[in-house]
């Protein structure tokens, strides 16, 4: 599906209202969490290199405009090392602190978080230390949303229909059940409330509408006002 054109009256009038844009989303997550591969199927097309195994791809900031309203960052991914996960903790720290000024106001340049985790969930310490000690201290908890990717491999590959490349009704069951746990472990890790995370597979491109949709309805009504 070509998101380029998809709501994009929707986000118009969101924005509108809320007197900004574009909508700057940072994506943020481990290695191997499928970071670019979801980049890649937003853009429908290959903005982001993918990968081999848990090597990294990113290991710089970069952002990418999907229309004149909407534009992503992309991160490096924690879990490759004490010394890495350093600099690339401060640079995610530095991205969300950058700001601007409009009419004697500071603004933060990014409006919201996606965090991405894995559907085989192997690394959640390392996605928890992100939440905790990058990310919730320097912006608001309702501009953070938490998806799960690679829904195919949530139960080791088992009850994933390849022939349609869905779930089948056992692993769907499976998967909201992980959506709900992990709604609850981000509160009891982070105190966080966040929504529902949204599950899909970048890979095969399933559900990749409701995670446009989960960011579209979570669009905040304001700018990210900054202290001095």
């Amino acid at each position: 599906m070509n998101f380029e054109k998809y709501r994009k009256d929707d986000i118009e009038k969101k924005l509108q209202r809320a007197n900004f844009r574009p909508i700057d989303i940072m994506v943020a997550g481990v290695t191997g969490a499928g970071k670019s591969t979801t980049l890649n199927g937003l853009f429908h097309k290959e903005v982001a290199k993918v990968g081999n195994g848990v090597e990294p791809e990113t290991m710089k900031l970069g952002n990418y405009k999907l229309n004149d309203v909407f534009r992503i960052w992309d991160t490096p991914g924690l879990g490759d090392g004490t010394v890495k996960d350093h600099i690339y903790k401060k640079k995610i720290t530095n991205l969300l602190c950058r700001s601007y000024q409009l009419e004697g106001n500071v603004y933060g340049v990014i409006d919201m978080v996606l965090v991405i985790i894995e559907g085989a969930n192997r690394d959640m310490g390392t996605t928890y230390t992100l939440l905790n000690e990058v990310i919730a201290p320097n912006i608001e908890g309702e501009r953070i949303l938490v998806v799960i990717n690679q829904a195919d491999v949530a139960m080791k590959g088992r009850h994933w229909n390849k022939d349609n490349m869905m779930p089948d009704i056992e692993l769907t069951d499976f998967l909201e059940k992980q959506s709900y746990s992990i709604q609850r472990r981000v509160k009891e890790a982070t105190g966080v409330n966040i929504p529902k995370p949204v599950y899909y597979s970048a890979e095969y491109g399933y559900n990749m509408k409701s995670v446009f949709d989960f960011i579209v309805d979570n669009i905040p009504a304001r700018k990210r006002r900054l202290t001095m």
